[in-house]
């Protein structure tokens, strides 16, 4: 299908998008690989399409006192082979080499995946395990949000229409903290039916730190802070894994759909929540 017709912007600068953003019904376009297979489908339709690609300030990876500084625009394939992100927010680039192929790497964007905020989404579950922040701008004003309350829902997130996503902070990874992500792809999509992100610290030979973060299970991306507690001050051996692991969809309503059922879905996680924590534990040694 074709889409209905718009309008169509290009501003230079985060002040010209936030302005037309006020004035008009608009979405923002970032690397696009979302909102145009919706409005081909006439799921969305917009009347006006405000292109970010010309705001270059939306598109740096900096390091700045003990956080790293991601812009919205930072395409994934720049997420993944940057050598800041390699060594100081190691996870966040080994997510970005399992989102899709090659061309959604390549123009799809971390800000954008943020935005959209799909239940299936890599991303995500990075996220939560690395605690990030979202900073949002408006016409005159900006907040940071913790990205806990940054996802609201399926597809729901706390911006506001008017609003941009300017770009993620990250805290840098201290030295011996290790992390893993896996996920269950579906093969036609390259989404994760499952997928957990974990980070991990040992001191003297027991968990002193873990985060983890799973995406495709639930309505939303979430830290299963259950498992978490149960793995803090252990030793992590496989018991205390599959024991913490079979925690991970406790209270969770599971989603269901064409590619799996709620019932798989709750295996899966706990299956992946296991592999993502031993391969972390791993990188320890």
């Amino acid at each position: 299908m074709i889409p209905q017709e718009f309008n169509y912007s290009r501003p230079k600068t985060i002040q010209d998008a936030t302005d037309l953003l006020a004035s008009n019904d608009a979405k923002i376009l970032a690397g696009g690989m979302s909102l145009i297979p919706l409005m081909k489908l006439r799921l969305a339709t917009p009347e006006h399409l405000v292109d970010l690609c010309r705001v270059s300030d939306l598109n740096h990876i900096t390091e700045n006192s003990g956080f790293i500084h991601v812009g919205a625009l930072t395409t994934h394939h720049q997420v993944e082979t940057s050598d800041l992100l390699k060594t100081k927010c190691p996870l966040l680039a080994e997510t970005a080499s399992h989102i899709g192929d090659s061309q959604v790497r390549n123009m799809g964007t971390l800000g954008g995946s943020t935005a959209h905020a799909d239940p299936a989404a890599d991303y995500p579950a990075a996220l939560c395990a690395l605690e990030a922040k979202v900073r949002i701008v408006r016409k005159n004003s900006e907040r940071l949000l913790p990205i806990d309350e940054f996802f609201v829902d399926s597809l729901t997130t706390a911006l506001a229409p008017e609003e941009i996503i300017s770009e993620l902070v990250f805290p840098v990874e201290p030295p011996g903290n290790t992390f893993a992500y896996r996920k269950l792809r579906q093969p036609a999509s390259g989404f994760a039916i499952v997928g957990v992100a974990v980070r991990i610290r040992m001191t003297e030979e027991k968990i002193d730190m873990v985060r983890i973060g799973v995406t495709g299970l639930a309505s939303k991306a979430f830290r299963p802070t259950n498992v978490e507690e149960f793995l803090c001050g252990s030793r992590g051996t496989p018991k205390d894994i599959n024991t913490a692991s079979a925690l991970v969809d406790e209270g969770i309503q599971a989603n269901t759909d064409l590619h799996a059922s709620s019932d798989y879905r709750r295996q899966m996680a706990r299956i992946y929540t296991a592999r993502a924590l031993t391969d972390a534990l791993e990188r320890t040694t």
